[in-house]
């Protein structure tokens, strides 16, 4: 693996970064790109159990939507720490988001957003 394209402002209380934490750095992406998915399968397996629940499907199908939504942003969530795990720069990471308003929200919480 490469080593991540960012550097981390000088913080006198952290110790300074080796080639060791950058490895540590990309497999804990790694990691929590597969603790989304994770997150992502127990989601849908709660949806299908919901959506065989007749009174569930009466009233509230339209609550089903927002399964799908946070099942697609942990997605799209664990897409982009597996492209950072490979090295890749955040800016570039965030452009490849495929759902906007999360890509917006990465955007402004790494001060990308213009």
């Amino acid at each position: 693996m490469g080593t991540l394209a960012f550097t981390l402002p000088a913080d006198p209380t952290f110790p300074a970064l080796d080639m060791a934490d950058d490895e540590r750095a990309a497999r804990l992406h790694a990691g929590v790109a597969e603790e989304l998915r994770h997150i992502g399968r127990l989601l849908e397996d709660l949806a299908e159990t919901l959506v065989g629940d007749a009174h569930f499907l009466t009233h509230f199908v339209e609550k089903l939507q927002t399964f799908d939504l946070v099942i697609q942003c942990a997605d799209e969530s664990a897409r982009l720490l597996d492209r950072m795990s490979a090295g890749t720069s955040p800016a570039e990471a965030i452009a490849a988001v495929r759902l906007g308003v999360v890509q917006d929200r990465l955007r402004v919480a790494t001060g990308l957003h213009g």
